[in-house]
């Protein structure tokens, strides 16, 4: 089964973000952040692409889908 995954934590860190300086950037909870990085939670289209445009990167560059 397909599943998306994500760079984020890796891409956030590397551009000295922390998850609450992301989160406030994006409008959504630190919280969220951190679900979206262990793979608890699916972000929507839109926070996908807010969060790319925040780290200044495309979608693809942070998430992508694997079979589990």
């Amino acid at each position: 089964m397909a599943k998306l995954h994500n760079t984020l934590k890796t891409l956030r860190t590397e551009q000295g973000f922390t998850q609450a300086s992301l989160a406030d950037a994006v409008g959504v909870s630190r919280k969220t952040i951190n679900t979206i990085e262990n793979h608890v939670f699916t972000p929507s289209t839109l926070l996908s692409m807010q969060i790319a445009q925040v780290l200044n990167l495309t979608v693809h560059d942070i998430f992508y889908v694997k079979d589990d």
